[in-house]
C-alpha cells in the first residue's frame, strides 16, 4: 500500500510548482491530475504531444507517479483519442491505474456500460486498469450502481473516495462491497454534512478502511 498526495490539492499552482509543495512535504509518491478544465496537464495537450507530456510527467524530483486522474471534455471520436494518449502516457511513465469519473446523474445506464467498456478496451491494449471514481452527483454515487457497473464491464474497477458516500445526499451509503473492485483510494475526512473537514473532525475510519483494503489481493495507493 502506497500513501501519496494528488497535484489537485494544489490546483491553483503551475504543476512543477504543486510537485516542488509535494516534495516539501516528504511525500515521495504523487498523482498527477490531467483534466480538461484544470491548470496542470489537459488531456487535448496529451493527445496534441505524447512525447512532450511523459517529458513533462518524468520531470518530478525523483518522486513516483503512481496514478493519473482524467477528465476529458471532448465527446465522440475525439474523447476516446485523447483517452488513448493518456494511456500511452502512462505506460511510458510506468504508471497502471488511471482514475475516471462516471457519467453524470441520468445518463442511461446501457450508454455508460458501453462507454466504459470502450475505456477499459483502450486502457487494456498500454496494459492499464481502469479505476471509475465514487462521486455524489454521477451514477457512481450509488455502492450498488458501481457494483453493476463493474460487474457489467469486465476489467473496471474502483477509485474509492469514502467522503461521497458520508456525505451523501442519501445519507451515508455502505461501500464496503466496493472492495473487492478497488484499485484506487482518494481520502481527506469527512462530516455528514461537510466533504471535506480538518482530519480527526470527521467520520472517516482510516484504520478499519486499512484493514480491509489489506485483505484485498493487490496492494492500493492512497491518495491524499
Amino acid at each position: 500500500m502506497l500513501v501519496a498526495t494528488s497535484t489537485e490539492c494544489f490546483r491553483n499552482l503551475p504543476l512543477h510548482e504543486a510537485i516542488d509543495r509535494i516534495i516539501d512535504l516528504e511525500y515521495t509518491s504523487i498523482e498527477i491530475d490531467i483534466h480538461e478544465q484544470g491548470q496542470h496537464l489537459k488531456p487535448s495537450e496529451v493527445a496534441a504531444d505524447v512525447e512532450s507530456a511523459i517529458d513533462i510527467c518524468r520531470k518530478t524530483r525523483r518522486a513516483d507517479v503512481v496514478s493519473y486522474s482524467i477528465q476529458i471534455d471532448a465527446q465522440g471520436e475525439e474523447h476516446y483519442r485523447q483517452f488513448a494518449a493518456c494511456c500511452k502516457l502512462a505506460k511510458a511513465t510506468k504508471v497502471v491505474t488511471l482514475t475516471i469519473p462516471s457519467a453524470e446523474l441520468g445518463t442511461p445506464f446501457n450508454e455508460e456500460v458501453e462507454h466504459l467498456r470502450k475505456l477499459v478496451a483502450l486502457a487494456k491494449c498500454e496494459g492499464i486498469r481502469l479505476g471509475l471514481k465514487t462521486q455524489v452527483g454521477r451514477l457512481s454515487e450509488d455502492p450498488s450502481t458501481v457494483v453493476v457497473l463493474c460487474d457489467n464491464v469486465d476489467g473496471l474497477g474502483v477509485t474509492l473516495d469514502p467522503s461521497h458516500y458520508i456525505c451523501n445526499p442519501h445519507g451515508p451509503r455502505n461501500y464496503q462491497p466496493l472492495m473487492k473492485y478497488t484499485y484506487h483510494v482518494h481520502l481527506r475526512d469527512t462530516s455528514k454534512t461537510k466533504l471535506q473537514v480538518r482530519i480527526g473532525q470527521g467520520e472517516i475510519e482510516y484504520g478499519r478502511l486499512i484493514t480491509l483494503l489489506s485483505k484485498q489481493p493487490a496492494a492500493v495507493p492512497l491518495a491524499a
